[in-house]
């Protein structure tokens, strides 16, 4: 029996082999990088759904046993109830002061007027203020007891000062005097 040096073999080795010697030597994870790198020079990853788009990396580590139902609420546009309340109190103090803007506005028109108003224009801005500020005491009583809710169920970092609706509504009488 003759014996045959491989080493000295003029054959190519087969594909197989190629790829298990391209692996000695290496740590796995630079081959998996290079695998990578040679599928990004071909263009495999071009088409992905989501190229070129930011990721998503909204988990809130902070919210437990709540990170669905929060994950939920967010995906269709909610919020946690606590925030929802702090959004509503927000939106109604500005709505108020909004009024409160437009009748002070009215009634500093009605002042400034070169031809003093006719009796039924100061009726008509009494009655609007007198209505307004029926409507703007309610409206406060009704904020602090939505604040006190929010103060009992939220952090007090979340917490808010009660509204003082005596020292406003005075303010509002201040602001928007009477004609008659």
């Amino acid at each position: 029996m003759d014996f045959k040096d491989w080493r000295q073999s003029t054959t190519q080795p087969t594909e197989e082999a190629a790829t298990t010697t391209y692996k000695r030597g290496k740590r796995f994870s630079d081959y998996i990088e290079e695998q990578i790198h040679d599928a990004q020079e071909r263009g495999v990853f071009d088409n992905l759904r989501g190229m070129g788009q930011p990721l998503n990396l909204d988990t809130n580590p902070y919210a437990g046993e709540n990170a669905l139902g929060y994950s939920l609420l967010k995906n269709n546009g909610y919020a946690p109830p606590e925030v929802e309340l702090v959004r509503d109190i927000h939106q109604q103090q500005e709505r108020l002061n909004a009024q409160c803007v437009a009748l002070r506005q009215r009634g500093n028109e009605l002042r400034q007027r070169r031809v003093t108003p006719i009796a039924s224009e100061k009726r008509t801005y009494d009655s609007a203020v007198t209505k307004t500020l029926a409507e703007y005491e309610t409206k406060l009583r009704e904020l602090n007891r939505k604040i006190l809710t929010l103060n009992l169920t939220t952090p007090a970092l979340m917490h808010r000062p009660p509204l003082n609706v005596a020292q406003l509504v005075s303010e509002f009488r201040e602001a928007c005097p009477l004609f008659g």
